[in-house]
């Protein structure tokens, strides 16, 4: 008898799909237009506010601090109560704070709300991407969970564009640009009632006549009629839930031990280079304007970037795509550091872009693809939650690198990086074309 898994991985691409795919997406763009701004924030106060750059690391860093706990309790509580209803949840804590943080009086202030912002960014990231994963039909899976990451771009797309337009337009700039972010609370009300519960989920928890429900919609989209025996499957209501694997069982230790390092690397270099970017070009004495101008034009090769991956995941396969992106990133990283031209400094930063998102791209995609049901969420939360700690860091050690050096010293830490994660990444195994139940 065919299981409502292996009736969801033959099923086209549909209609279904799409509202998934692209309600969830606008949740991740929201997401990214929360984190990019921070960026563009940092730089105004910097001037209005007169931070030193310990003050303004601190501003950068605390959120991922919030998103380390975020991811690891996102995780299990999605394996526990839903995926569907953490995301909700998570975009309702993150648009009030963000909302809230545009009326801070000091920096206090607005460092405990960018916490609270990074308790809600950090659960929803990982619960959205194994949401649509298993969701995609198995011949796809990779490119769809890469078009999911990829509306990470849209979201910083939009952030530059607010940073570049909002946010030097007045000393309260940057308040109204945190006020947009009031945005994702509204919406969360539209992922809670619009979006389905995972099958798998629904399954391992026995709700197996909502797991069926769920399966025919789908089902109905592609214009098929139920398989047979999904009616003797309705009534299977009293299965057992699946059993908790831990993710350091000796099937799975290797495979997160290598997703953690590879977590840690991207957080690291990827953060400590974008959050300061906009800081970093002021510092070589670009004024704010023609900083952010120059931050925005960077943020768009991220689409092509992603595109490219969602392609080759599919061709390649998940570990040689991830491997080479990190690989490109380490190079465009090295090149920024050298950049000492407008012309140079853009089109390095858009090597790095490209690279650099196209990686996170393949890592989201490959993340849940590791794990089964009953620890997915778990899995692919607890990596993220370690990866946050290399986000936290590297924030706050960027003064302290140009201290020591300058602009090459603090690129030339983000290059080497990449390179430890690229080499993590070749260890990871494959899953190209492979159930998610069959891990």
């Amino acid at each position: 008898m065919t299981t409502r898994t292996e009736r969801l991985d033959g099923l086209p691409f549909t209609r279904k799909h799409r509202k998934l795919l692209l309600g969830s997406g606008l949740g991740w763009a929201l997401d990214a237009m929360d984190v990019g701004l921070i960026s563009f924030v940092m730089a105004a106060l910097a001037v209005h506010w007169s931070l030193t750059p310990t003050e303004l690391s601190w501003i950068g860093s605390i959120g991922f601090v919030g998103m380390a706990l975020g991811a690891a309790f996102g995780g299990l509580l999605a394996d526990r109560i839903g995926r569907r209803q953490v995301f909700a949840a998570t975009l309702l804590v993150y648009g009030i704070a963000t909302g809230a943080a545009a009326l801070s009086t000091g920096i206090a202030m607005l460092i405990v709300l960018r916490f609270i912002v990074g308790l809600g960014l950090g659960a929803e990231l990982p619960v959205a991407s194994t949401l649509v994963s298993e969701f995609a039909p198995r011949k796809i899976r990779g490119r769809v969970v890469v078009i999911l990451e990829g509306f990470w771009a849209v979201g910083w797309i939009m952030a530059a564009v607010i940073g570049y337009f909002v946010v030097p337009a007045s000393d309260a700039g940057w308040r109204w640009a945190l006020a947009i972010g009031l945005v994702p609370a509204a919406y969360a009300l539209v992922v809670r009632f619009g979006l389905p519960e995972s099958v798998r989920y629904l399954e391992s928890k026995g709700r197996h006549s909502e797991a069926e429900d769920v399966v025919r919609e789908f089902e109905e989209a592609a214009g098929l009629e139920p398989a047979a025996g999904a009616d003797r499957e309705r009534a299977s209501g009293s299965v057992a839930e699946e059993p908790l694997e831990s993710i350091w069982s000796p099937r799975l230790r290797r495979r997160t031990g290598a997703l953690w390092i590879v977590w840690l690397g991207i957080n690291f270099s990827y953060y400590g280079a974008f959050i300061w970017l906009p800081s970093l070009l002021v510092a070589q004495g670009f004024d704010l304007v023609k900083s952010f101008g120059y931050t925005l034009i960077i943020t768009l090769a991220q689409l092509p970037g992603y595109a490219v991956a969602a392609w080759l995941i599919e061709v390649w396969g998940r570990r040689i795509t991830l491997a080479v992106f990190l690989a490109g990133s380490a190079v465009a990283a090295g090149l920024f550091g050298l950049a000492d031209s407008p012309a140079t400094i853009i089109a390095a930063g858009m090597a790095l872009s490209f690279f650099n998102l196209g990686a996170w791209g393949a890592l989201y995609a490959i993340g849940p693809e590791l794990y089964p049901t009953s620890t997915r969420g778990a899995g692919t939360g607890a990596a993220a939650a370690f990866g946050r700690i290399a986000s936290i860091i590297a924030p706050l050690l960027v003064p302290f690198l140009l201290d020591a050096g300058d602009t090459v010293t603090v690129f030339a830490v983000f290059a080497a990086a990449f390179v430890v994660a690229a080499l993590a990444a070749f260890t990871l195994p494959e899953r190209k074309g492979v159930a998610l139940e069959d891990t």
